[in-house]
């Protein structure tokens, strides 16, 4: 991957993190995002471009690392801090997460520096975003903020890259793969070894307890291959040929979720237990995942009908449930009978019902209309077909549909 991409990538995230480091010290500053969404490099940018002196580190070099070294690489930003003076200085720390009991140690470092009025802002990066929460609550309740930042979106690949939209729903939107796309295997194993293997293998198992390690990957490819369709744990269960429980199941796909790969919508109901019981509707958060575990070249995933369809509503559901991450929204799906809608997003007091259609669509929608008798939807919207054209969703963010 190029260390530095062009001057629009995340650029309102950019533009938030500068903002908040030339601010007066008030909060630790908290990048987060799965793998390969450009968080290291985003940093080094903003860093680059500030008139402050920073010092940078990551705990992801082969040597093991612990509280000594975290402690010694703040100790190296405060001597530049008290040499710069007025102005201070940044410390950025990536890949914390993999130093046992960071957050302690992070509390005690930085409140120091609270006491005594020392002029030092603080970055911190991470791979595994449980991990990373998990530390941020139990030991720093009120002293950080965060910047998240989700997979590429069809404009930033577009823009950054060249993308088509049917380039873009084959190969999604991871940027350190864009330059393989011509090589379908090549692209592929990147993605199965560098991205899908290392989230799991170092994000997921390594730093979180996993009974049955096995089951969690056999999860994942299930997830992928049922992409944009409601799934009972049971059901899943049958497919994986094991004895786990439907707890456990639940539990890993929350973990997987938790690492930017796959999750399960819930049911739109007016309770919140009933969504809780629901089954959940499995879907990719980039439709590059879908693509490689199906193994299919190009030109067979474009002409494989049924494939194409799960791909397009896949993109759709991955753009809604990237915004849902990041605090815009809340997504579900909706089913009743044989009436169903493909996607319900909730934002504050506006729901709006999504049917997406990768060819020519029915004059009549009867999921639509179901759920409009059993709810009060501000609107309603018809993606693909003779609706919105794909091209044109994807390239606005979810926020200008709501």
């Amino acid at each position: 991957m190029s260390n530095s991409y062009p001057p629009h990538f995340q650029r309102e995230q950019v533009e938030l993190l500068a903002g908040r480091l030339d601010e007066p010290r008030r909060f630790l500053q908290v990048v987060a995002g799965p793998r390969q969404v450009g968080k290291t490099t985003l940093v080094q940018q903003v860093l680059a471009q500030s008139s402050v002196a920073s010092v940078y580190a990551s705990a992801d070099e082969p040597a093991l690392k612990g509280a000594t070294w975290l402690a010694a690489q703040w100790e190296r930003a405060r001597l530049v801090a008290e040499r710069a003076g007025e102005p201070g200085a940044i410390l950025a720390l990536d890949e914390v997460q993999k130093v046992p009991h960071w957050s302690e140690t992070v509390k005690r470092l930085w409140d120091e520096d609270t006491r005594f009025g020392r002029r030092l802002q603080v970055v911190i990066l991470g791979s595994a975003p449980l991990l990373m929460q998990q530390g941020l609550t139990e030991s720093l309740a009120g002293r950080f903020e965060v910047v998240r930042l989700p997979h590429w979106s069809f404009a930033e690949m577009r823009d950054a890259f060249g993308f088509t939209i049917e380039k873009y729903l084959l190969f999604g939107g991871y940027p350190g793969a864009a330059p393989l796309v011509g090589e379908a295997e090549r692209w592929r194993r990147y993605i199965l070894d560098a991205l899908v293997e290392t989230t799991i293998s170092r994000d997921v198992l390594l730093l979180t307890r996993v009974d049955k390690p096995a089951l969690l990957r056999r999860l994942f490819e299930l997830g992928c291959r049922y992409s944009g369709q409601v799934l009972s744990y049971t059901k899943m269960l049958g497919q994986l040929q094991d004895a786990g429980n439907t707890t456990t199941l639940a539990h890993y796909l929350e973990l997987l979720a938790g690492a930017g790969m796959l999750t399960g919508i819930p049911k739109y109901a007016g309770q919140a237990v009933r969504r809780r019981a629901s089954s959940p509707k499995l879907q990719v958060f980039n439709t590059a995942l879908l693509t490689a575990q199906s193994g299919l070249l190009p030109e067979a995933a474009r002409a494989d009908r049924e494939f194409w369809g799960r791909l397009t509503e896949s993109a759709v559901g991955a753009h809604l449930v990237n915004a849902a991450v990041g605090g815009s929204c809340e997504v579900f799906y909706w089913r009743e009978r044989n009436r169903e809608v493909d996607f319900v997003v909730r934002a504050g007091d506006v729901v709006v019902a999504f049917e997406v259609k990768s060819g020519r669509s029915p004059a009549a929608l009867p999921g639509m209309a179901a759920f409009i008798k059993a709810f009060a939807a501000t609107r309603t919207l018809l993606v693909g077909g003779n609706g919105i054209p794909l091209e044109e969703f994807l390239g606005q963010p979810v926020e200008a549909w709501l």
